[in-house]
């Protein structure tokens, strides 16, 4: 595509109230700087704004992103992160930003959102996708259809939190701390724990497992932000998580536990240390990521007094048409997930890197 596309905006009918128009394009590595600039600054901006998830997910999945810069007179005005996706299971789409709750449309104004937006039109007509999926926290496109079947669940953060939980957690974590479970956080050296339990978790959810380096470019590129959690019982690991630090928020974007276990509370315990984490490193708030309304995952952590965010997933159509049904509930799925469900754990951890790769 060209480069560079101009966009017109003025602010008003006034034309010496006109404003400069914002030229979209591609950014490269030389932008980089100016790019996590202008994220670092940007109030609106959610860890997955920053340039280094870029390499992350060329190196786990081996996708193309296209990430669009708009700038006016000279100065960055707004960026749009996208990855370009040619699935065999879903045909070819573009999502800001696959894998990762959030991402989508971050500009300083309407018109340079806009300007972002029809960049990714023109894309989205070139490369003959299916759909443009922007991952945004608010309406940004009135004009464009939406889902808003998912919400994040946050938690804000103080002193004293022990005596602000229900008393139902509270027995929780003690019944896991007098069950003989104990609790550690640490970096790369307690990646192949936390992958046992994240693995043996998905086969048994029936969903395709992330390869092992996805999370191994994860904590490489984000050696400071990401940590991990593990729950062991007598020295074998039956629960992690990977927490990711960003601002004053620490985000838990993967958990897991294995099932036989849960009677002894391990995910109690794994919430309530990374909790006690994020707490001792003064965070405001705990996000304890996407859910479901009224679901499993969705009544945990609001039993925790988590309060739900609701998410707006907005979508670009060039063919018109319905936006896309990708959710593990859409029936032609189904015997998929029962078939998974009962396949041996070598043989998921083996095949499922290459399946998840095509689902955003």
């Amino acid at each position: 595509m060209s480069p560079e596309i101009a966009t017109a905006a003025a602010a008003g009918s006034d034309p010496e109230s006109a404003v400069s128009l914002p030229l979209v394009s591609v950014a490269s590595e030389a932008d980089r700087a100016d790019w996590d600039a202008f994220v670092a600054q940007h109030p609106q901006a959610t860890a997955y704004h920053d340039w280094n998830w870029r390499a992350v997910i060329a190196r786990s999945f081996g996708h193309e992103s296209i990430y669009f810069i708009a700038r006016r007179d000279g100065r960055i005005a707004g960026v749009l992160p996208l990855v370009y996706i040619d699935s065999w299971l879903f045909s070819r789409s573009l999502t800001s930003l696959p894998f990762f709750n959030y991402g989508g449309v971050l500009a300083d104004a309407d018109e340079v959102a806009r300007a972002l937006l029809a960049a990714a039109s023109e894309l989205a007509r070139q490369r003959r996708v299916g759909h443009v999926e922007f991952r945004h926290f608010v309406r940004r496109f009135e004009h464009l259809p939406c889902k808003q079947h998912k919400v994040t669940m946050r938690l804000p953060l103080q002193t004293g939190l022990w005596d602000l939980l229900d008393r139902k957690v509270r027995n929780q974590i003690r019944k896991a701390e007098k069950s003989g479970l104990t609790v550690e956080r640490g970096g790369a050296e307690s990646l192949d724990l936390f992958y046992t339990v994240f693995a043996r978790n998905m086969r048994d959810l029936g969903t395709p497992v992330y390869a092992r380096q996805f999370f191994a470019n994860v904590l490489d590129a984000f050696p400071q932000a990401a940590r991990l959690v593990i729950v062991r019982l007598k020295g074998a690991p039956i629960a992690a998580g990977l927490t990711f630090r960003h601002r004053d928020s620490t985000e838990i974007p993967w958990a897991s536990s294995i099932r036989d276990y849960n009677s002894l509370c391990p995910n109690h315990l794994l919430y309530w240390h990374a909790l006690e984490s994020a707490v001792v490193e003064g965070c405001a708030t705990f996000d304890f990521g996407r859910s479901t309304p009224n679901e499993g995952t969705y009544k945990f952590k609001e039993q925790w007094g988590a309060q739900a965010v609701p998410l707006v997933w907005e979508y670009f159509l060039p063919a018109g048409g319905d936006v896309p049904d990708q959710s593990p509930k859409n029936k032609k799925f189904r015997l998929m997930i029962n078939t998974w469900q009962r396949c041996p754990l070598w043989l998921t951890n083996l095949v499922g890197p290459y399946i998840v790769r095509s689902i955003p």
